[in-house]
């Protein structure tokens, strides 16, 4: 039975949580309140080969069910497909291979969300949305 109920950010951040125990990169939360009638929040994170990508589901798939009793309502995409989706109603998490992150850059997709710190180990990130890229170039 399901210690806590997680909703919102909170599922967000503990999903965030789940995918560092697996070294997942640059996870992002992105706050889809207000912008998005699907859900409330993306987290998005990379991995960098198919057992990495299946490591990250298995975990945050264990965690969230052995620790909270919550169950996804759906999965689609596998290692393989290089994207990985998991809906968890409030939370849909997005693996991806780092190639096929850089390809959908959801994270331009869904510029005018808020983007969110997660509560995670300081493990450095290197994932720059194309905007941000041409910031950088812009003011040197």
């Amino acid at each position: 039975m399901a210690e806590t109920e997680l909703e919102g950010l909170a599922l967000a951040q503990a999903i965030a949580g789940s995918a560092d125990e697996k070294q997942a990169e640059d996870i992002t939360i992105l706050d889809l309140q207000g912008i998005s009638t699907i859900t409330d929040y993306f987290v998005i994170c990379s991995g960098t080969s198919h057992p990495h990508l299946k490591a990250i589901r298995r975990e945050i798939i264990g965690a969230l069910d052995k620790d909270h009793g919550i169950k996804r309502h759906a999965a689609e995409g596998s290692p393989e497909s290089h994207w990985i989706v998991l809906d968890y109603r409030d939370v849909i998490v997005h693996i991806f291979h780092n190639d096929k992150r850089d390809h959908y850059s959801l994270e331009d997709l869904w510029s005018d969300s808020i983007s969110i710190s997660p509560e995670i180990s300081n493990r450095p990130t290197n994932h720059k949305s194309s905007s941000e890229e041409t910031e950088i170039v812009a003011d040197q």
